[in-house]
């Protein structure tokens, strides 16, 4: 495949492909984040209390930990096309049960379930990866990712408004529902506008499914220690949600949780021994050989960029409006406006931070961005009522800028390690983002937004010294065809 120019106004080939996969994913995203912006009319609406709200934050990103991973294996062994297009489809289930639900519990189970949609993700990572060449994947990723990201900032710009549109006390429900219906069509749409591979090529599976091939050893221990706090995660969540927490579990729910979370990782443990056992048994070719430490360093920076990003996108219209509100009478749509500016930078933050990755080097881009987030972070801690809040919102998108040109970074990088397995991998970088977030709003839940800055500004600086670890992809990765031939890809 030729690394010719980028036309974006091009919608034939590759380019096709790029924006019906955005679109995609902007949907998603839509439909994942389209409580955000009106949590607080509907806390009013059905009478919940704080706590209630944090736990529908943070039940909204719980599922798409475990989903993520499962994506990861479905589409490497089916394919982005059937995969994206079933996702859309379910996705719009949880989605009109959410905007029709009458109690806590109900909003709770429709959030829950909505995570799952979040997964989305990792499909359109192989699908592009499948369609550009490695000169090119840093700003294609960027630009799906970026583009698609920003699904979240539209709704926070538009629901608001369409809510009042449609206007009653029932508004929000209509505007949520109307995102499901859109998620229900353009699944269709997807179906029958896109394939899985440019004609002539060759999508690589998996020789097993159900866990990632590892070349040595060392990197099978090394992967099972990456998976405990995927599972960890998960039993904070459970945690949180027990009486304990919020006591939307009772304790024996909690306990049987609890029992269910570590028996599946025992058997995630069975799975990623019997996939490897086999070859690892035998001596691996060095041109067959990746190191898993390249996909653990892009797990944690993926946990402080995307995780952090997942966060703030949650928190970020109530922590304005109840920061400003008084001091300076802001209104609930304009800190829904206002906050819109964080997920807004998705456009070019993202899609800049790939290119840069494709022309000055991986590594040294992925450093200079997580230093960036850093001291965005910092300053955020510092924000009081008197500020004002153009400064704030400034300084919001200075910060976003360099959350999410280190994301493109981190997918700049993930197409680079091994082909076949591109979709799990992205599928494992992807859950990290979610742990990230899972655990920053339960920091949220117990401290000050300003001190919850800072939290997530030291994660950023162990992060950082990680990042040091990476090796920049060069050579060519190498993939066996049904046949027994050898295909290069070039990585640099």
């Amino acid at each position: 495949m030729s690394a010719q120019a980028l036309n974006f106004f091009s919608f034939s080939g590759r380019m096709k492909i790029l924006h019906t996969t955005w679109i995609a994913f902007f949907i998603s995203f839509v439909v994942w984040f389209s409580h955000a912006p009106l949590m607080l009319v509907i806390a009013d609406s059905l009478g919940m209390s704080k706590a209630e709200i944090k736990t529908i934050l943070i039940l909204n990103v719980a599922l798409t930990i475990p989903a993520r991973i499962i994506i990861g294996i479905l589409v490497d062994k089916f394919g982005p096309k059937r995969t994206y297009s079933i996702l859309l489809a379910l996705g719009s289930l949880p989605t009109f049960m959410f905007a029709f639900a009458n109690s806590f519990e109900q909003l709770a189970l429709a959030r829950f379930l909505s995570g799952f949609v979040g997964a989305g993700f990792v499909i359109g990572i192989r699908m592009v990866g499948e369609w550009f060449p490695a000169k090119q994947v840093g700003i294609a990723e960027g630009i799906y990712g970026g583009w698609g990201n920003f699904g979240s900032s539209a709704a926070a710009m538009t629901l608001p408004t369409l809510a009042l549109v449609f206007g009653g006390p029932d508004g929000w429900r209509y505007a949520i529902a109307t995102t499901g219906l859109i998620a229900l069509v353009y699944s269709l749409i997807y179906f029958f506008s896109v394939s899985d591979t440019p004609k002539g090529s060759t999508y690589f599976k998996p020789k097993k499914a159900g866990a990632m091939e590892v070349t040595s050893i060392r990197d099978l221990f090394f992967y099972i220690l990456m998976t405990i706090p995927l599972y960890a995660t998960l039993t904070l969540l459970t945690w949180k949600l027990s009486p304990a927490g919020v006591s939307l579990l009772s304790d024996f729910s909690a306990l049987l949780i609890y029992i269910g979370i570590w028996l599946l990782f025992i058997y995630n443990v069975y799975k990623i021994v019997h996939v490897n056992e086999d070859h690892l048994a035998q001596p691996i070719d060095d041109i067959h050989k990746y190191k898993f430490k390249q996909v653990a360093i892009l797990d944690l920076a993926y946990l402080i960029t995307f995780g952090s990003e997942l966060a703030i996108v949650s928190m970020l219209p109530i922590f304005f409006y109840e920061t400003f509100h008084e001091s300076q009478g802001i209104t609930l749509v304009q800190a829904g406006l206002s906050a819109s500016g964080f997920a807004f930078m998705n456009l070019i933050a993202r899609p800049g931070g790939g290119w840069i990755s494709d022309k000055f080097g991986r590594k040294l881009s992925l450093s200079i961005f997580i230093i960036g987030l850093t001291f965005g972070y910092y300053v955020m801690s510092l924000i009081t009522p008197d500020w004002p809040i153009y400064a704030v919102i400034i300084l919001t998108m200075c910060c976003s800028f360099f959350v999410q040109a280190g994301e493109g970074a981190v997918f700049a990088m993930v197409p680079l390690i091994k082909r076949r397995m591109t979709g799990q991998i992205a599928g494992m970088v992807g859950a990290y983002g979610n742990v990230g977030a899972v655990l920053f709003l339960t920091v949220l839940s117990f401290v000050s937004p300003s001190i919850f800055f800072l939290v997530i500004a030291s994660g950023a600086l162990i992060v950082l010294v990680a990042v040091q670890f990476i090796e920049e992809p060069k050579g060519h990765m190498v993939e066996v065809q049904e046949d027994g031939s050898v295909e290069m890809i070039e990585l640099d």
